[in-house]
């Protein structure tokens, strides 16, 4: 697969995707494809994030504890940031960054020079760590953890309110990826890969807590497990399949709409959306556990034109 030489700030990807859909089937429909967008930059590539502000891509080369930045020429730079994992990152209000690390949330600077402690989620446990997360309709950011080896229901997900208290949303949590909210803030959908499923919750207005949980989406029957995911203005959910080699779209009432293929690389671990109108689909992947040489583009960023509008991603607005 060669690198897209058409911006996909613009026009990505076209009379390529149509021109070789015929080649993947899923079931007995073609598959579309997305198109590899950068070569392969990260071990665990993950959290992507369109900054509008800059007019960049951001997404996350987790062990490495790096925000890696991509330009609209396709350039690549890398921001380390203080200690031994970067997992998400999201605007804070009016200005710079809050960013997951290994046990918690740091502010920074919009050149991501800068840091600052924000608040710590895991306090008692070297061997957990945090993992995917976001901010929630009401200004408060919500990140997920796991055990760094996987270890069942070692991890927690955690809301830090605007004036940085920190509270359990969730409990018993195996590795807890993605997370998103309806365009109303009524509804979190959430993801703990392990049980194959994605789960909504009711939000409360005042206070964000979760409650009500109820299965949206199952993954039975895939070989793959579902892990980070965007949500377009219909409240569609776009997900990642780890160990597939696809996203799989499903709309607002969980049925399944299409899956897109990510050509040679099988740990597709999220996507979100970005670029003009927000209509271009960007999909991290991992080269975790691979040999070397295998899979090669694995941890390369890939994209497609969705023909749909990503919803806005929230800000954290701390007091």
């Amino acid at each position: 697969m060669c690198i897209a030489e058409v911006s996909v700030w613009g026009r990505v990807g076209i009379g390529l995707a149509a021109s070789i859909a015929t080649q993947w089937r899923f079931g007995d429909d073609p598959m579309r494809i997305a198109e590899q967008l950068t070569r392969s930059f990260a071990h665990h590539g993950e959290g992507p994030f369109w900054d509008s502000r800059g007019n960049r891509l951001l997404c996350m080369d987790v062990f490495a504890s790096a925000v890696v930045a991509i330009d609209s020429d396709g350039d690549i730079r890398r921001y380390p940031v203080p200690g031994r994992a970067a997992t998400v990152i999201r605007h804070r209000a009016r200005s710079g960054f809050v960013i997951g690390t290994e046990h918690g949330l740091v502010f920074s600077n919009e050149e991501l020079s800068d840091f600052e402690h924000l608040a710590t989620v895991v306090s008692d446990d070297a061997t957990v760590r945090t993992n995917d997360g976001g901010c929630d309709p009401l200004g408060g950011f919500v990140i997920g953890t796991m055990s760094y080896i996987g270890q069942p229901e070692h991890g927690a997900v955690y809301r830090v309110a605007p004036d940085l208290r920190v509270t359990e949303l969730l409990a018993s949590v195996s590795i807890s990826n993605g997370v998103q909210w309806s365009a109303d803030g009524t509804r979190a959908f959430y993801i703990d890969s392990p049980t194959r499923r994605v789960d909504a919750f009711d939000v409360d207005p005042h206070t964000g807590a979760w409650s009500g949980r109820q299965t949206l989406i199952r993954f039975d029957g895939l070989g793959g497990v579902p892990d980070g995911m965007a949500i377009d203005e219909d409240d569609g959910l776009w997900i990642a399949v780890w160990g597939d080699g696809v996203v799989n779209h499903y709309d607002k009432a969980g049925r399944f709409v299409e899956a897109i293929a990510v050509p040679g690389v099988t740990q597709v671990s999220s996507c979100a959306f970005g670029g003009d109108g927000r209509s271009v689909l960007f999909i991290t992947t991992s080269r975790q556990d691979l040999r070397d040489g295998e899979q090669p583009n694995a941890g390369a960023v890939f994209s497609i034109r969705t023909g749909v509008r990503g919803a806005a991603q929230a800000e954290f607005h701390p007091e």
